[in-house]
């Protein structure tokens, strides 16, 4: 891991407006050059959204400090993340939560995030490959959801997965075709009468597909819906 990489990034996270220090000292201690593609190694630790397998990215680490934070996650929570990519995200939720279950589509992403999970010794991810669109009814209801890809709205799935009091952070907006930053990052709060929106940011995430990749439906005998 590059200390002085990881140290450059925290410096200037700080300097982007992140202010609490457990996502800090969490995105100090996930080194990210593992969660990128080789080719990119050089580029770790530069505050940018990256390519990785499958036609996916890597976010930028502002952005995975920004929703951690914005999660208001504690020790105690049970956190759902729909998306796994690279495990950058979960990886960093795992040095914050209780415990973070993480759904991906793309078994061949899904199989790396594993690999980095099991190198980091993070033993409190517990991941599913599957239809990320209907969420993990059986480990439900959550007290922290995060899409880590875009959606035109939130499903009701996966708001109904929330616990009262709970928080789901999604990009939500045009997913095809899409202006840049015609997507906002939302943050939908459950009530007990309901929920309320605050809008965040403008940001750009690759979209949320329905289904199984094709090679995935093959390989399982079954389909399913996801991002």
């Amino acid at each position: 891991m590059s200390e002085h990489g990881a140290v450059a990034l925290v410096m200037a996270l700080r300097g982007q407006g992140i202010a609490d220090q457990r996502v800090l000292e969490a995105m100090e201690k996930t080194p990210r050059e593992i969660f990128v593609e080789k080719p990119f190694e050089h580029s770790a630790y530069e505050n940018t959204a990256l390519p990785i397998a499958c036609g996916q990215t890597i976010s930028q680490p502002f952005i995975v400090a920004y929703i951690s934070e914005a999660l208001e996650v504690t020790s105690r929570h049970r956190v759902l993340e729909i998306g796994t990519g690279s495990g950058y995200q979960a990886a960093v939720l795992a040095r914050l939560a209780g415990w973070v279950y993480t759904v991906e589509r793309h078994r061949p992403l899904l199989d790396g995030a594993k690999q980095r999970f099991a190198q980091l010794k993070l033993h409190n991810v517990v991941v599913r490959h599957g239809d990320g669109l209907k969420g993990w009814p059986e480990q439900a209801p959550f007290d922290r959801i995060v899409l880590s890809a875009a959606v035109e709205s939130v499903p009701q799935t996966l708001i109904d997965q929330l616990k009262p009091g709970g928080i789901l952070i999604a990009p939500v907006g045009q997913t095809a075709g899409a202006e840049r930053f015609s997507q906002h990052l939302v943050k939908i709060m459950r009530t007990e009468s309901g929920t309320r929106n605050e809008p965040l940011m403008p940001v750009v995430f690759v979209p949320m597909v329905a289904g199984l990749p094709q090679e995935s439906r093959t390989l399982d005998g079954a389909s399913g819906e996801k991002r």
